[in-house]
C-alpha cells in the first residue's frame, strides 16, 4: 500500500507545492513527540501492582473521559482579521498536560501556521480567479453584442457592389482633431497587439456614431490597438501580433492611416472609416475561449488544493491521536472544516458558471464536446508501445554489432575511406538528441517538473516519453539496418551508381514521413515540430514563446549535422554520387560558402529571437543574451577564416575570441539558465531550491558542462586518435555536444519550473481582447 505522503506528493499542484500543507514537517514533529514519549516511558518504568493497574484503568476510562467531554484537550482561538486580504488567524491552546508539553506546543504552533497559510493562499487565489471570471463575463457580453450587430448587418443584404464587400463587417467613423494628426508614430508605445476602431449603438444596432479621439488617445492609435466605442464605453481591441500576417497587416494599416492623415488636415464624418470584420472577431473569440479554458483549469487546481489539504489535516491529526492517546481530531477538525478554504463555495459556483457559459457559447450546447476542452482526457499509455521499444532496441543492438564487425573488416573508418558514407552517419546525432530528450522527460516526471505547462503543450496531443523512445529506437533501427545493407553491397562489389543512392533514399523517406498529411505516425507532433521550425526560421516576425527558443537552442548544438545535411543535399542534387566526386561540393565556392552560412544560421536565429523578445517585453536581459549569440557567431567566423588561411595571427585571434565566447556562455549557463552560483545560497555555489536531493550531481554537471564547452579546442588543433579518420573524431565531439545539451535541458527547465513555483503560476494568463479606456487618459 502506498503511503499517504507519496500520494500527497504525486497529486499536488507542483507550482503550488510551497502553499500546500507541509505534511513532511508535521510528520517530523509527531516523530519527535513519539521519540520523547518513549524516552519518558523507559526512564520512569513505574512499579505497578494489580490494584494499581485497576485504579489507573478506571481513571482512564471514567474520570479522564468525563473531563475530556467537559472541556476537551485543546481549545482553538480564532482571531478576527484586520483586513479581508489576510483572513482570520487560528491559535491553539493546550488545556491538558501532555507527556512532553513543549513538543506538543511546537506541533500545534506548526499546525496552526499551516492552517493559516492554506486559508490565506486559498483566499488570494480565489480572489484572483473571481476577478478573472468577472472580466471574462464582460468580455463575453461585448463579444456577443458585436456578433449580434454583425448578424444584423449581414441580414440586411448588400444593396450595391461596395456594400457587398463590407457586408461582413461593422464599420464606423472617426472625428480627429488637427492636434491629433500632428502626433507622430514615435508616440506609440504599445506594439504588441492588433486591433481596429469602430462605434456601435448597442440598443438600436446603429453603425456610424462618430468617435472623437483626444490628443492623449493618439498613443493608442498605433498599429497595435484602436479605440472602440461599444455599450456606451470606449474600448480597445487587442489581438497579439503572433505571426507575420498580423504584423504586415498592422504595418500596412499604419501606412494607410498616415497617407490619409497627410491628405487631409482634418477628418470629417466620412474621413476615416474603420472596420471590425468577422476575422477580427474570430481572433477575439479564440482568445476568450482560451481564457475560459485556463480559468476552468485553475479552478480545478484550487478544488484539488482544498481536497488534498483537508485530507492532509485529517491524516496528520489521526497520527497525533495515535501517538499521544488524546482525542484531538474531532476538536481541531471542526475548526478546519469551518475555516475559509473548506467552507467557501465561490470556487464551485464559478466553475459551474464557466462550464455553463462554455457549453452554451463555444460548444453549441454540447456538454460532451465542451468537456473535451475543459477536461481533456489523459492519453493512456499502451503496453504495445513498450513492447515495440524493446523489439526495435534489440534489433538495433544486433545490427549495430554486425555493422561494427563488418566495418572493421572492410576498413571503413580508416583514412582515405568513403568520405560521403561518413557524412551520412552523422545524421544519427538527431536520434541521439531525441533519445536524450526522452530521458529528460523521464527525469522531469520524477522530479514533478510540469514541462507541458512550460512548453504550453496540449495534454491530449503531447508526446509521452515512451512515444519518444519508440520514435528513436525505430528510426535508429532503420538507419543502422540501411547502413548494414549498404555496407554489405559495397563489400560485394556492387557499382557506386547503384549503391550510393541508398542513403539518399533513406533521408528522403524520413522527409516524406515528416511532412505526410495523413493522420498517422504522430501527425500533431510532426506538424507542431514543423511549425516551430517555421517560427525559428522567421523568428523576427513571430512572437517568441518558450518552445521556440528552446528548440532554437537545440539547433545550436546540431550545427555539425546541419552542415553535413547541406553537403549530403549537394552530393545528391548535383549527381556527384554517380561518379563518387565528393570533392565537387567542397571545390565549388558557392556550396562552400553556403556550408559556412549554415553554421551561422542557428546563432543568427537565436539572436533574432532575443531581439524580438526585447522588442516585445523591453527587458535588457534579452539584449545581453543576444550578445552571447553574437559572440558565438564572431568565434565561428574566426574559425572559418583560420581554416582558409592557417596563420599564427588567425590562430591567436581564434583562441582569444573563442575563449571570450566560452566564458560568456558558461556564465549564462550557470547563472541565468540554471540559476546556480548564488553567493548567499544555503547550498554553496548552487541555489536555495533544488529538485535533486543529491547536491554533488549539480557540481558534476557544472564541471562536465565546463569541459564540453571547451571541445572547440580540438577543432582548432585537429588532434586525432591514432589512425582513425578525423571525421570519426568530429562525430564523437559532436555527440558530446549533444550530450551536453541534454543535461543543459534538464537544468534549464528545472530553473523555469522553480520560477513558476516562486510566483505560484500554474495556469497561463491569456490576454483578453477588449479593454476599457478611461476618458481622462
Amino acid at each position: 500500500m502506498v503511503k499517504f505522503s507519496k500520494q500527497f506528493e504525486g497529486q499536488l499542484v507542483p507550482e503550488w507545492k510551497e502553499a500546500f500543507v507541509d505534511y513532511c514537517k508535521l510528520k517530523k514533529e509527531i516523530k519527535k513527540i513519539h521519540f520523547l514519549n518513549n524516552l519518558d516511558t523507559n526512564s520512569k518504568q513505574p512499579k505497578s501492582s494489580f490494584p494499581h493497574t485497576i485504579i489507573s484503568s478506571l481513571r482512564k476510562y471514567a474520570f479522564v473521559e468525563y473531563n475530556q467531554r467537559d472541556h476537551g484537550v485543546i481549545h482553538v482561538h480564532r482571531k478576527l482579521a484586520a483586513s479581508d486580504s489576510k483572513g482570520d488567524m487560528y491559535e491553539t491552546e493546550l488545556l491538558e498536560q501532555f507527556a512532553d508539553t513543549d513538543a506538543a506546543v511546537e506541533f500545534f504552533a506548526c499546525l496552526d501556521h499551516q492552517l493559516n497559510k492554506v486559508n490565506q493562499f486559498f483566499r488570494t487565489k480565489e480572489k484572483e480567479f473571481l476577478e478573472r471570471g468577472d472580466s471574462l463575463r464582460n468580455q463575453m457580453e461585448i463579444l456577443i453584442e458585436l456578433k449580434t450587430v454583425l448578424k444584423q448587418k449581414h441580414g440586411k443584404g448588400p444593396s450595391s457592389a461596395e456594400e457587398s464587400k463590407e457586408d461582413d463587417s461593422v464599420s464606423g467613423t472617426i472625428s480627429c482633431d488637427e492636434e491629433v494628426l500632428e502626433q507622430g508614430l514615435e508616440n506609440s508605445s504599445d506594439v504588441d497587439k492588433l486591433g481596429a476602431e469602430f462605434s456601435v449603438s448597442p440598443r438600436s444596432g446603429e453603425v456610424g456614431k462618430p468617435c472623437k479621439l483626444k490628443k492623449e488617445d493618439r498613443k493608442m492609435r498605433s498599429f497595435s490597438d484602436r479605440t472602440v466605442s461599444c455599450r456606451g464605453k470606449n474600448l480597445r481591441i487587442h489581438i497579439p501580433l503572433t505571426n507575420p500576417t498580423r504584423t504586415f497587416s498592422a504595418i500596412s494599416y499604419l501606412l494607410w492611416d498616415d497617407l490619409v492623415n497627410q491628405s487631409s488636415k482634418k477628418c470629417g464624418v466620412d474621413g476615416n472609416k474603420l472596420q471590425i470584420n468577422k476575422k477580427k472577431l474570430h481572433h477575439a473569440e479564440k482568445m476568450i475561449k482560451g481564457a475560459f479554458i485556463e480559468l476552468y483549469k485553475g479552478l480545478g487546481y484550487l478544488k484539488t488544493y482544498r481536497n488534498l489539504n483537508m485530507l492532509a489535516f485529517v491524516k496528520i491529526l489521526k497520527k497525533f491521536d495515535k501517538v499521544t492517546n488524546k482525542q484531538v481530531l474531532p476538536i481541531y477538525l471542526k475548526v478546519v472544516e469551518s475555516s475559509y478554504f473548506n467552507s467557501s463555495d465561490k470556487v464551485l459556483k464559478l466553475a459551474d458558471e464557466v462550464e455553463e457559459l462554455f457549453v452554451k457559447y463555444f460548444a453549441d450546447d454540447n456538454k460532451r464536446k465542451a468537456m473535451k476542452y475543459l477536461k481533456p482526457a489523459q492519453k493512456e499509455e499502451s503496453h504495445s508501445v513498450t513492447f515495440f521499444i524493446g523489439l526495435f532496441t534489440g534489433c538495433f543492438i544486433a545490427l549495430f554489432v554486425g555493422y561494427i564487425i563488418m566495418a572493421h573488416i572492410t576498413g571503413m573508418y580508416r583514412p582515405k575511406s568513403d568520405a560521403m558514407y561518413m557524412e551520412t552517419v552523422i545524421f544519427s546525432l538527431l536520434f541521439l538528441h531525441l533519445f536524450l530528450y526522452g530521458c529528460n522527460m523521464v527525469m522531469w516526471r520524477k522530479t514533478r517538473i510540469n514541462y507541458n505547462f512550460i512548453f504550453e503543450q496540449s495534454q491530449t496531443k503531447e508526446l509521452k516519453h515512451n512515444d519518444v523512445f519508440l520514435i528513436c529506437t525505430t528510426s535508429m533501427a532503420a538507419v543502422i539496418g540501411v547502413m548494414f545493407v549498404h555496407l554489405s553491397l559495397v563489400s560485394k562489389g556492387y557499382s557506386y551508381a547503384q549503391v550510393q543512392a541508398i542513403p539518399g533514399l533513406l533521408l528522403l523517406a524520413f522527409i516524406i514521413v515528416l511532412v505526410c498529411p495523413l493522420n498517422i505516425m504522430y501527425k500533431s507532433s510532426r506538424y507542431c515540430f514543423l511549425s516551430v521550425i517555421r517560427n525559428i526560421v522567421l523568428s523576427p516576425l513571430y512572437k517568441v514563446v518558450m518552445l521556440d527558443f528552446y528548440m532554437a537552442d537545440q539547433l545550436c548544438s546540431q550545427v555539425p549535422m546541419l552542415r553535413d545535411l547541406e553537403n549530403i543535399a549537394c552530393y545528391y542534387i548535383t549527381g556527384s554520387y554517380k561518379t563518387q566526386d565528393y570533392q565537387y561540393c567542397m571545390r565549388t565556392t558557392y556550396y562552400r560558402d553556403l556550408a559556412y552560412a549554415v553554421s551561422f544560421l542557428p546563432y543568427y536565429w537565436r539572436a533574432m529571437q532575443c531581439a524580438r523578445r526585447w522588442f516585445d517585453e523591453g527587458h535588457t536581459s534579452h539584449l545581453v543574451n543576444l550578445g552571447k549569440y553574437v559572440s558565438a557567431m564572431v568565434a565561428a567566423g574566426a574559425k572559418v577564416a583560420y581554416e582558409k588561411e592557417k596563420s599564427a595571427g588567425w590562430l591567436c585571434l581564434v583562441v582569444v575570441v573563442s575563449s571570450v565566447a566560452t566564458l560568456y556562455q558558461l556564465y549564462w549557463d550557470f547563472v541565468k539558465d540554471w540559476g546556480l552560483l548564488q553567493l548567499n545560497s544555503k547550498n554553496p555555489w548552487l541555489r536555495d531550491e533544488l529538485m535533486l536531493r543529491k547536491k554533488f550531481i549539480y557540481y558534476i554537471s557544472m564541471g562536465l558542462n565546463l569541459i564540453l564547452r571547451l571541445a572547440w579546442l580540438q577543432s582548432v588543433f585537429h588532434y586525432n586518435f591514432g589512425r582513425v579518420d578525423y571525421r570519426v573524431t568530429m562525430l564523437f565531439l559532436a555527440a558530446l555536444e549533444v550530450v551536453r545539451r541534454g543535461q543543459w535541458n534538464f537544468y534549464r527547465l528545472e530553473n523555469e519550473h522553480l520560477n513558476n513555483a516562486g510566483k505560484f503560476r500554474a495556469v497561463k494568463t491569456v490576454p483578453l481582447p477588449f479593454h476599457e479606456v478611461d476618458d481622462q487618459d
